[in-house]
Formats: structure tokens, sequence, C-alpha cells
């Protein structure tokens, strides 16, 4: 079975103390859903703030408290979140995951595969994507190899990486909801604010489409 999930890079929520957040100790990675506990969501919207340097931007102003910290990072133009996509093989145990310096906002360029295009998935591991027919190869590491690495890659059909990125829409549509909930508690008045804001600079909410001509279910 095939797993594909939006994950976070949690690093920049170390030593975050304006509102609660999960335990570093559960690891770099969060996959983002609507299962997320609140201490979890919480760590989600300190590495938003930090990542978009919210924190930083009046050197001169008083430290801010949670809903204007919120605030200063809502009036960003465009946001990031640190992280990709990560698909994992039960069957056979390989997981591949996005390398350094990818972002959530990308994750919709995975629909590029469909047209047998070239995907960039980071680096520290660089995976690597192969065509092979209707098959896309993801190996965990190699992207720079001039062969593909030993070991054994995730392969997903072009048809299943369609319902596997809906998959992936249906998750991050699910975070929504709870940031909405966590908001209204640390951040009054902001919580569906902040969750419009996600919802578009990741573009979750727009009707997922595959390149038009390109393999997979429309």
């Amino acid at each position: 079975m095939l797993i594909m999930d939006a994950v976070l890079e949690t690093y920049d929520s170390a030593d975050f103390t304006l509102w609660p957040v999960a335990d570093p100790s559960a690891g770099p990675a969060l996959a983002l859903s609507g299962r997320l506990s609140p201490l979890e969501v919480g760590t989600a919207i300190a590495v938003w703030t930090g990542f978009n340097g919210a924190a930083l931007a009046d050197e001169d102003a008083r430290a801010p408290d949670a809903p204007e910290l919120i605030r200063r990072t809502l009036a960003a133009d465009c946001t990031l979140l640190p992280g990709g996509l990560r698909v994992r093989d039960t069957a056979s145990g390989v997981s591949v995951s996005s390398g350094c310096c990818c972002g959530l906002e990308n994750w919709r360029e995975w629909l590029d595969l469909l047209h047998g295009e070239e995907l960039w998935l980071g680096h520290d591991p660089s995976p690597r994507v192969e065509h092979a027919g209707p098959v896309v190869q993801l190996w965990p590491d190699g992207r720079d190899a001039p062969a593909p690495p030993a070991g054994q890659p995730v392969e997903v059909t072009k048809d299943g990486l369609t319902a596997l990125l809906r998959s992936v829409q249906d998750d991050l549509t699910g975070f929504l909801t709870v940031v909405e909930r966590w908001g209204e508690r640390y951040a009054p008045s902001l919580g569906a604010e902040l969750a419009a804001k996600l919802d578009e600079d990741l573009s979750i909410s727009e009707p997922l489409r595959p390149p038009p001509g390109a393999d997979g279910p429309g």
C-alpha cells in the first residue's frame, strides 16, 4: 500500500514559548491532517510564524504576544512552509521524503510528473525521480547520481499518483479545520483568517486537476 503525506519540517519550533507545542522528541517531521492534536497544530503554526520571520518584522517593537505574532504573519504577501510530500510503501518499508529547501507550497508540482517532467525534491537527502513508462520511480537518495542508486525505489503508477495527491488535498483540508479551531483559542477572532491564509498560500482548496492530456483520471 502506498501512503502520501504532506510533511512539515519542525526544526523552527524548538524553544518556542508563546503557545503550547508538541514535544520535539516526536521527531523533525509532522504529517499535516485533521487528526493533529492541539499541541501538534501549535507546532505547525510556530514553524509557520518562525519560518516567515514574523518575530523579526520590527526589532524595535516589544516582544509580540500570540495574537500579534499571528497578525504579523498574516500580513505577509505570501508565506511558506518548509517540508514537502512523503511517499511510503508499507509493503517494502521504503519511504521517500522531500529534502532540504523544499516547501509545502509547491506540493502541486507533483502533477507535472503526469507529463513526464522532472521534479526537484531538495537535497540532503536528494530524492531521485525516474519515469519508466506508466510508472514513476522514486529513489530515496540519488538525484545527482549518474545511475540509479542501490536499493529499492517506491513505484507509483501515474493513475495512482492523482489519487494519492487527492488524498493529500483531503488531509490538508482537514488541517485547515483544526487550524481554525486552534486559532480561535490562541488568537481569538483570527482563526478563520489564519485558515484562509494557509489555504491561499498552500493552494489547498483549489480544484486538483491533472495537466490537460496527462495520463490518469481527470
